[in-house]
């Protein structure tokens, strides 16, 4: 096929390719010679034709745009034969470039996993990865080569709804997992018929939305952009992912779609990036209500100046990049540059040799698809409490209830546009194919239900049961874009549920299936025990199953910090220390007597209500069996290159009764710098499952260059001095295992 178009091209176009790519400036790959010839064949409003992105529209329209060349990739359709019909279109007539077929494929394709805030808390890279090559199989049988992730936004605000798109607060966490599915997603190759193209989003700094509100303006120095929200995209481009898109806010007053810092200066020119930039939908448009552009004329000159490849949806360059050219405020080689920047993702792809899907249906929710979501979604599964009431050992008669027990649809989370409810195993499928006697009664239909009449029947029922499960959290249109929330509790009158439920005197276990963490700060007095499993996908119901009868020990651990309530957010494990740190002994509102004279109290940064620290810490899970850590080494304790690499190793023993996983973190803390530092950073972690009474000896591999940061001068330096570093269970103090210092000389 590519050799069929060659044949097409004009003789001029082969003859006067040139080398345009800059990572192969000294000599020119067949990609290089095959990328500018196709190109340089085609008239500028082909050209502009190839940077336009649009939402599905009546089959003939896009039909028509693709026959002439106008149209370089297409979103939200994912029909089979109207695919078809806009490719042929594209290929039978010159320029005889291909569509690229997007779609948000999300945590699945059909075959739904836990949402990627799950997925972070199983603290599996390799669970990440492979749940995103699934997802890419049966995308990609339908014709679809690019979905829009991973989402890689650093978030510390729960209320923002898109935190359920994302891997947490922590920038190394989300460096691993955004990269695993960057692996996953494209292969070893692109040209693979099941590999799509990732794209890294939201190019940058969106998850510190003023507030927690969607779309709303941030502010972040470059020195933090740098050293927290800039780490997980790069690890993206490292791990070769093919295209980025840009964010919906302004940081600092400059809208991400229209910022050439950070789409060229930082993406192209420091990290050799070489795909190409989409915008977030309609976000240049956007810019005129940022009142950084006057008009969509000028919107579409200062993103393309900026380095703004792919308009998405807004029509802006199709309508105003010609004009702009003739009136020089754009140079025509911006727009050739940015055609071949896409020409080239689609040659990667093999869509030039192969338009067509090839994958065959049958893909789509099969037997081993289903088993890793399933897996996916018991190590996803956290267990913030247990007293002893799991796992169900003595408990034969279960009441099942709650507003998430039987709830297909929202059980499979935010961004699933093709996921069906009808392959969901909810609780209660589950629970009738288990060994428990069960007795089904919600007591609340949906997560808002406030109507309280069925509360007596349900407690009822509790009586007559040897163990409650209730299910509850937030529908799956409660989290994602534009669903951002200032109230984390528990929505509706769950939380008078679970009261009256505690007063039936047996024990309450709550499973929370919710797309971000939630205030339960007062429900947990009415629960016995408590499993978070975000929102699980479409082998929810047989993981809980599993894990509530201990087939499964939980072993997922908290990728975000769980606020007391929504008052103390921003709460987040690594934080800079202050002048006045806490020392966790503060006094606090109830300790203050009545006419207290005027002092500063504890003179420490902590709330008078709520303290210091957050509800459950980064890092945290428990598991059903228990584990020793002993035999600690690490390989040297003075380093003088970035290139070294800190060892540190461990023997880890299963000391329980059951088998299970534990996670070893290695936090890491710079004691003294040019600019202050945070009181600890997560630096490497391992998963290691353990048969009862087995052990293991661990190796954790943290490379110097990691101790790196931006300083006063805004360069990436690695500092001479001192650092402590720990292995740990969870970022709480309480939870170190072991700790040492070493120097960097």
């Amino acid at each position: 096929m590519i050799k069929d178009i060659i044949k097409l091209l004009p003789a001029a176009a082969v003859v006067l390719a040139g080398c345009s790519n800059p990572k192969t400036q000294s000599s020119c790959s067949d990609e290089d010679r095959f990328v500018d010839s196709v190109v340089n064949s085609l008239t500028i409003e082909q050209k502009i034709g190839q940077l336009n992105q649009i939402s599905a529209s009546g089959v003939e329209e896009m039909e028509k745009l693709a026959a002439q060349g106008l149209l370089g990739s297409i979103l939200n359709e994912s029909n089979l034969d109207n695919l078809h019909r806009i490719q042929k279109a594209a290929i039978d007539n010159a320029p005889h470039i291909p569509i690229l077929i997007s779609r948000d494929v999300i945590h699945g394709y059909k075959t739904i996993f836990p949402i990627p805030l799950g997925q972070a808390a199983s603290f599996d890279p390799e669970l990440v990865r492979h749940g995103s090559e699934i997802s890419a199989l049966e995308a990609a049988s339908d014709g679809i080569r690019w979905t829009f992730s991973p989402m890689l936004d650093i978030a510390r605000d729960p209320r923002w709804g898109r935190i359920a798109e994302g891997y947490g607060e922590d920038p190394y966490l989300t460096s691993v997992m955004g990269a695993a599915a960057v692996k996953g997603y494209q292969g070893d190759d692109l040209k693979n018929p099941q590999s799509i193209a990732a794209c890294a989003k939201h190019f940058v700094g969106y998850g510190a939305a003023t507030g927690g509100r969607d779309y709303n303006s941030t502010f972040i120095p470059m020195r933090l952009l740098r050293n927290v929200y800039l780490p997980p995209f790069r690890a993206a481009a490292n791990a070769g992912c093919a295209t980025y898109m840009s964010s919906f806010n302004d940081n600092d007053g400059v809208p991400s779609t229209g910022n050439k810092l950070i789409l060229t200066d930082i993406l192209r020119n420091e990290w050799g990036f070489d795909g190409f930039v989409v915008s977030d939908w309609f976000s240049i448009g956007e810019m005129i209500n940022h009142g950084f552009a006057a008009d969509m004329k000028d919107a579409a000159a200062k993103a393309i100046n900026a380095g703004l490849d792919m308009d998405m949806v807004a029509n802006a360059y199709v309508d105003h990049l010609q004009d702009l050219v003739k009136e020089g405020k754009v140079k025509e080689s911006k727009i050739t540059e940015a055609c071949k920047n896409i020409v080239r993702i689609k040659y990667r792809l093999g869509l030039f040799e192969n338009p067509y899907p090839t994958i065959p249906q049958s893909v789509k929710y099969a037997g081993e698809h289903l088993v890793a979501a399933l897996k996916t979604a018991e190590e996803s599964a956290v267990m913030l409490k247990n007293n002893g009431a799991l796992p169900l050992k003595n408990a034969k008669k279960i009441l099942l209830c709650g507003p998430m027990a039987d709830a297909p649809h929202d059980q499979l989370g935010t961004w699933v546009f093709d996921g069906e409810k009808e392959h969901t195993v909810t609780p209660l499928a589950a629970f009738k194919q288990s060994e428990y006697d069960v007795t089904y009664i919600p007591g609340l239909t949906y997560s808002r239900d406030n109507n309280t009449s069925k509360f007596a029947e349900v407690v009822r029922a509790a009586k007559s049961a040897d163990a409650v499960i209730f299910v509850g959290g937030e529908e799956s249109i409660l989290s994602g874009e534009a669903h951002c929330l200032s109230n984390l509790n528990l929505q509706g009158a769950q939380s008078a549920l679970l009261a009256a439920l505690k007063q039936a005197g047996k024990p309450v276990i709550s499973v929370i299936m919710a797309g971000r963490p939630l205030t339960i700060t007062d429900d947990l007095k009415n629960c016995d025990a408590v499993l978070y499993m975000f929102h699980p996908g479409t082998m929810g119901g047989e993981a809980l199953v599993n894990l509530v009868s201990g087939k499964v020990s939980p072993s997922g651990k908290t990728p975000v910090s769980f606020p007391k309530n929504a008052g103390q957010i921003p709460v987040y494990y690594n934080q800079n220390n202050t002048g006045r740190p806490a020392s966790g002994h503060e006094i606090l509102l109830d300790d203050i007597p009545a006419e207290a004279g005027q002092t500063s109290l504890g003179c420490t940064s902590y709330m008078l209500d709520t303290g210091f620290g957050p509800l459950f810490d980064f890092g945290y899970g428990l598991s059903y069996t228990e584990f020793a850590f002993s035999d600690f080494k690490i390989n040297q304790t003075e380093f003088t290159s970035d290139n070294d690499i800190i060892e540190v190793s461990f023997t880890l023993k299963n000391t329980g009764s059951y088998d299970g996983a534990e996670v070893a973190q290695v936090y890491v803390r710079d004691l003294v710098g040019s600019i202050t530092r945070p009181i600890k950073e997560l630096k490497g972690f391992k998963k290691v499952f353990l048969q009862k009474g087995g052990s293991e000896s661990v190796e954790i591999s943290i490379p110097v260059s990691q101790l790196k940061f931006y300083g006063l001068n805004d360069v990436e330096v690695l500092e001479k001095g001192s650092f402590d570093i720990w292995v740990a269970t969870s970022s709480a103090n309480k939870d170190i295992k072991w700790k040492t210092t070493i120097e960097v000389k």
